[in-house]
């Protein structure tokens, strides 16, 4: 799709004159009529052979800028490391760059990143300035939620795309609304997201873990209609999926709220309910739940015992059942209250498609049948007849419900979508590691999915899987013809570039289960005292997955595995609940826990006999290793013209199903089964609205006699101050040029015909008794040779 095109700037280019123009600015500083030259580069970067590089790698734009210097002053003097800040400081490594070009006074975005160097040329009047686009913004290190539940269950987890979703995420570029407060507070009174689980693409959560997954046919990733990017989209009413999160909160003496996103257009019934869980003592349970009712536009916050008693209120929104969109849905819950039960104040909170905040009356329960005895939260539960996305739980939400209003409850002005992301086509059951860098994680994804990573003019980050390449426009973006677009044009094919075999190594998890690994025991009888912080790390292998926070054991019906017990005495007294917040977190080679005493009394990490500490992780491991296989496409026709070309991929981690093999060498038999043409340095008028991935039309009527579409694969933009941009395109074509016919041609053999025909010396010798019957013949060496040629 052209960049920000427009009727204005499309008369320009092709008016028969043109003005060229371009603006700059460095931390926000406009320096565009100091810039005395500039070049952009983009282009795909990947393993794969040169001429099918189209269809994967990951592309970082380069800008690189000569300053000059302004009012007399040359600009090392204004810019170089050792200038003073009020004028270097706009061009510092880590500065903001945003550069447009146009035409006459029109401009578009055509780079926007960060400054990597400056070199200062001293006893000259250049700058050089060279920055990098948005993957600058991917350095920090790269992690990823590796959950033991897809094993568990043999059902897909995550996959490539909510990896990907999460590496951003990561690096603060959001596609959704963003966790609220994802790291732990020094107060303890401020918010704390216990869960956040995206949707896109995966049960995994970025904070917290799944808890139950459904089977695959129950349910699809849909991105059009999602609320924001990314959707779960049920098969069926009713489908289910729960997660345990991160805190184990207590649920007195806070307010605590659940949201989610849905889409009521997409729907497969009318309903859609959040549940929090908590644990009490003696293996029971309560709840508070919220249950959205479309066809009557009826909310229902309920409060109980889980297969027990319960009580509940109901608010009812008109514009529910009657407005159908993109909904923001949740319920808040205030315990501050306190008491033995305690007895909640709810209230649900709800945005409409058209913007609108609705919010309920808080009420406060009183029937003995909605009390909640001291507990923790221990799972979340999702119930949904329609599409849903962006599930989220804050603990410490709000010091009240009355002040909190809708700028807050949808986070205005606090996130900004930043990527793009493609259908979620590969699966994962197991959460591969990773290392170095965001971007270094993303571009092994990209190569290993045969997809493409890239940030746009815009800064927006651009994600398309192994499907980008195998269905061409119907129209092509732009047209550049050697009439008047070309300069030149160089049209390549090779043998390289034909891969008519194409294998994909997958990692198959079959039978693969996630169990117990040895059980590690805190030596350490832990004190927590009232409003403090403890927090113990402990060393977990690298081949372990991601453990949830501990339960919090009691007395009255003792749990195995893994808990921690508090007592009120370091002698072991008697267990406390609902007094201790337990969190857990990776980091690295340690599973951190976080113990936060809510209570007016000091508690110990303790067993009942106060003999040893109470703290007991249960690691999980796998059963096995995966096996490896390899699924292959082929092209018959393919093979008859040019023989066997084989492509095999790189065995990777993230494909780990044959369906995904199928998928990925599919893809790169598409791309390869014939040698598809590129079309190499291809010089044309500069036009500002090009960008990678676009269809390019090139008509060459005087050359190469060609009319063919072709795909943006590399884009290189060079200006010299007072001369005219010079723009050189790499174009893969998006199709070969039909199976080969050899029309009038008997190709030759690859072995010659008179290998193996050759006369024995005893042959030659019984046919010419001597050296004058030989040369009386004049019969030449290679005629002697064959058994056909000359006389015996």
């Amino acid at each position: 799709m052209l960049n920000s095109d427009d009727d204005a700037l499309g008369a320009a280019l092709a008016a028969p004159e043109r003005t060229p123009n371009h603006t700059l600015r460095l931390g926000g500083r406009e320096l565009g009529t100091q810039a005395q030259s500039w070049k952009v580069e983009r282009a795909y970067a990947t393993d794969l052979p040169d001429a099918m590089r189209a269809v994967s790698g990951s592309a970082s734009a380069q800008l690189e800028v000569q300053l000059g210097g302004t009012d007399g002053t040359p600009a090392p003097r204004l810019y170089s490391a050792w200038a003073p800040r009020a004028t270097s400081d706009a061009v510092r490594p880590g500065q903001s760059v945003v550069h447009g070009a146009g035409l006459s006074g029109r401009t578009v975005p055509a780079f926007r990143g960060t400054v990597r160097s400056r070199t200062a040329a001293s006893g000259s009047d250049t700058v050089t300035v060279q920055a990098l686009d948005g993957a600058e913004r991917l350095r920090g290190p790269a992690q990823l939620p590796r959950p033991y539940h897809g094993l568990l269950y043999g059902r897909p987890v995550a996959s490539t795309v909510w990896c990907v979703d999460e590496l951003l995420r990561q690096g603060g570029i959001d596609t959704c609304p963003p966790p609220r407060a994802p790291a732990p507070a020094a107060d303890l009174d401020q918010p704390f997201t216990a869960l956040y689980a995206s949707l896109h693409g995966g049960f995994n959560a970025s904070y917290g873990q799944p808890e139950t997954l459904p089977d695959p046919s129950a349910y699809s990733w849909i991105r059009d209609g999602a609320p924001y990017e990314m959707a779960l989209m049920p098969a069926a009413a009713g489908l289910s999926a729960s997660w345990m999160p991160r805190s184990r909160f207590a649920v007195t003496g806070r307010v605590f709220q659940a949201e989610a996103y849905v889409n009521t257009a997409l729907a497969k019934g009318n309903i859609v309910e959040l549940k929090l869980v908590f644990d009490r003592s003696a293996n029971k349970f309560g709840y508070y739940s919220a249950t959205f009712d479309i066809s009557t536009g009826q909310v229902r916050v309920s409060s109980g015992t889980v297969s027990g008693g319960y009580w509940y209120f109901t608010w009812t929104f008109s514009k529910l059942a009657s407005l159908r969109g993109a909904w923001h849905l949740g319920f808040a819950v205030d315990t501050r209250a306190g008491g033995s039960p305690v007895m909640a104040t709810v209230k649900p909170r709800l945005t409409a498609p058209d913007g609108e905040y609705l919010a309920g009356a808080p009420t406060t329960y009183t029937d003995a049948s909605a009390g909640q005895p001291p507990s923790e939260l221990h799972h979340i539960d999702l119930t949904t007849d329609m599409a849903v996305e962006c599930v989220q739980v804050t603990d410490r939400s709000w010091a009240d419900l009355d002040s909190y209003n809708g700028v807050e409850w949808d986070q205005k002005g606090r996130w900004r979508k930043g990527a793009v992301l493609d259908d979620a086509d590969i699966p994962l059951y197991d959460v591969p590691q990773v290392s170095g860098s965001q971007w270094d994680a993303l571009t092994e994804i990209a190569r290993a999915t045969m997809s493409t990573a890239e940030f746009d003019e815009q800064g927006v980050f651009q994600w398309h899987g192994p499907a980008r390449f195998r269905t061409v426009p119907p129209r092509p973006d732009l047209t550049v013809t050697t009439r008047r677009s070309i300069a030149a044009l160089t049209v390549s094919e090779e043998i390289d570039a034909c891969r008519n075999y194409c294998q994909q190594p997958y990692a198959d998890w079959t039978g693969i289960k996630s169990v117990n690994g040895e059980t590690v025991t805190d030596t350490v009888v832990r004190k927590i005292d009232p409003g403090t912080v403890v927090e113990v790390r402990y060393a977990i292998a690298e081949d372990e997955n991601d453990i949830g926070p501990l339960q919090i054991d009691d007395d009255a019906s003792p749990i195995t595995g893994h808990k921690v017990r508090f007592g009120s005495a370091a002698t072991g007294g008697t267990s406390v609940k609902g007094s201790v917040t337990v969190s857990s977190l990776r980091d690295g080679p340690d599973y951190v826990v976080r113990f936060i005493n809510h209570g007016t009394a000091a508690v110990w990490t303790v067993t009942k006999d106060g003999k040893s500490s109470s703290v007991q992780i249960v690691p999980q491991v796998r059963s096995g290793q995966s096996r490896q296989r390899t699924f292959a496409w082929y092209n018959t026709t393919s093979q008859a013209y040019y023989g066997k070309q084989v492509y095999e991929a790189a065995a990777s981690a993230w494909v780990q199903s044959r369906q995904s093999a199928d998928t990925l060498s599919h893809a790169m038999l598409d791309a390869g089964r014939f040698p598809v043409p590129v079309l190499g340095e291809v010089e044309v008028l500069h036009d500002p609205r090009i960008q990678l991935g676009d269809v390019v039309r090139v008509v060459d009527a005087t050359g190469a006699a060609l009319d063919t579409l072709a795909w943006v694969v590399g884009i290189r933009t060079t200006c010299q101050a007072g001369a005219a941009p010079q723009q050189t395109l790499t174009l893969r074509g998006t199709a070969y040029n039909g199976v080969p016919l050899d029309p009038g041609l008997t190709p030759d053999p690859p072995v010659d015909p008179v290998f193996g025909t050759r006369r024995t010396y005893a042959e030659i010798t019984a046919g010419y008794p001597t050296l004058d019957d030989l040369t009386a013949t004049k019969v030449s060496y290679r005629t002697l040779l064959t058994s056909t040629g000359g006389t015996p």
